[in-house]
């Protein structure tokens, strides 16, 4: 009854799907096109909105149907949506192996002729291009953000217990000790869709041993049971161990703000979180914003890792055109009003920074700082979900989270994820 039950509810789920992106689909006019976006905090979805209506002024006989999904959600209803058969006419991704994968199967156009007309691809960094680019052409167009992963902590409670910001990883420990005693949580964590904890994860073992270990994982020229994975895991472990993160934190929700409120409200003081926090912050609680700071994870003294690699997306959200689109030419163009100099300005008021050259950060003090580090970073490893294929990337969230349940030893956490990436290069 449960099999049915659930066979039932995906094709509704999916029947759902035909039903919302058939106009741009079966349109010979292309009088829709549809886009897909997560960005549902703060006021991205305006930003979206705003921007679609100017497509539709430039473009009368064409609507654009901008679609708002929550972030884990979206990865659920894309997928859906692809096996069916009926993707919307502009979808993202954040690069790395699921765009390569979309590449493989031809689910998505080569925009390298729309990107060089004008020298359009120009108006972008350089590392965003590069990161939209597989096999010599460009497949996306970076938007949203650029994002990376950083310490945020709260300077009024840092404050008032002394602290100073940590520079090594055995400083950070420490003051993880000193907020234990006075009854704070360290560490704001909501596990639940585990790339949260993987973030942890991907800083103990890139602090540990740099970013070539990971690259010679991926490539099969090294191993994920390379010791500075197998460090991360140990390390993990240890600080649940010692109890720096929220209680029940694996059962824990990031989307509904599970592991934010208790950062607001003054009972955890730090947070591993993407850049994009920074317009959360300022528009759910601008009390706590006001009090925010933040630091890069710190150095592992007995690592050869550098301290200034980031981990991340120059970009965040890559949107890409659908070879399914009847009109691929003015879903490039939508792409386009998403990312125009209104978006831009509108990006930055909201926290965000757009990935684009020639940019003023000078009202936000946050935002650029956070531009120097980017810019000073030797490294930018993009996150390790992304960069792996889809089906590596399960397992690397699941054994991560199994990790953190202390339910997996990280030796085994290893070599699972070893056995699935080297099953991943057979199949190539």
């Amino acid at each position: 009854m449960k099999k049915l039950l659930f066979i039932c509810l995906l094709a509704l789920l999916t029947a759902g799907l035909i039903f919302a992106t058939g106009s741009s689909q079966s349109s010979g006019s292309g009088s829709v096109i549809e886009l897909w976006h997560c960005q549902t905090d703060s006021q991205g979805p305006a930003i979206f909105n705003r921007a679609g209506e100017r497509f539709t002024r430039n473009n009368p006989s064409i609507r654009a149907n901008i679609v708002p999904i929550q972030n884990d959600m979206y990865k659920q209803r894309l997928a859906v949506a692809m096996n069916a058969g009926q993707t919307p006419d502009v979808f993202f991704s954040w690069s790395g192996g699921p765009m390569y994968e979309y590449v493989k199967n031809n689910q998505i156009a080569d925009l390298t002729s729309y990107m060089n007309a004008n020298n359009y691809k120009n108006r972008f960094l350089d590392a965003s291009i590069a990161q939209s680019t597989y096999q010599g052409k460009i497949w996306a167009v970076p938007v949203t953000n650029v994002s990376v992963c950083m310490v945020f902590y709260d300077k009024q409670i840092f404050s008032r217990l002394n602290l100073s910001v940590p520079t090594t990883i055995r400083e950070l420990e420490t003051v993880c000790d000193t907020l234990k005693a006075n009854g704070i949580t360290p560490f704001s964590l909501a596990n639940l869709t585990q790339w949260t904890g993987s973030m942890y994860f991907m800083f103990f073992a890139t602090r540990r041993g740099g970013v070539q270990p990971f690259i010679n994982g991926v490539d099969g020229s090294g191993s994920f049971t390379d010791p500075a994975f197998i460090y991360a895991g140990e390390k993990i472990q240890d600080w649940v161990n010692k109890g720096y993160f929220l209680p029940g934190f694996n059962g824990l929700d990031w989307d509904s703000g599970q592991a934010r409120a208790p950062l607001y409200r003054g009972e955890t003081a730090m947070l591993v979180m993407g850049s994009w926090f920074i317009g959360q912050a300022q528009s759910e609680s601008p009390e706590f914003y006001q009090r925010m700071g933040m630091f890069q994870f710190p150095r592992d003294e007995q690592g050869s890792g550098n301290p200034n690699t980031v981990i991340g997306t120059v970009g965040d959200n890559f949107f890409h055109v659908s070879t399914s689109s009847r009109n691929q030419a003015k879903a490039f163009e939508l792409i386009q009003s998403v990312i125009d100099d209104t978006a831009v300005q509108e990006g930055v008021a909201d926290g965000r920074i757009p990935p684009v050259k020639g940019l003023s950060l000078s009202g936000s003090p946050l935002l650029a700082e956070l531009s120097s580090m980017v810019q000073a970073a030797p490294d930018i490893q993009l996150w390790y979900d992304q960069s792996l294929s889809p089906e590596v990337a399960e397992v690397h969230k699941v054994t991560s989270q199994q990790i953190f349940g202390l339910t997996l030893t990280p030796r085994a956490a290893a070599d699972a994820l070893q056995a699935a990436q080297a099953a991943y290069l057979r199949q190539r």
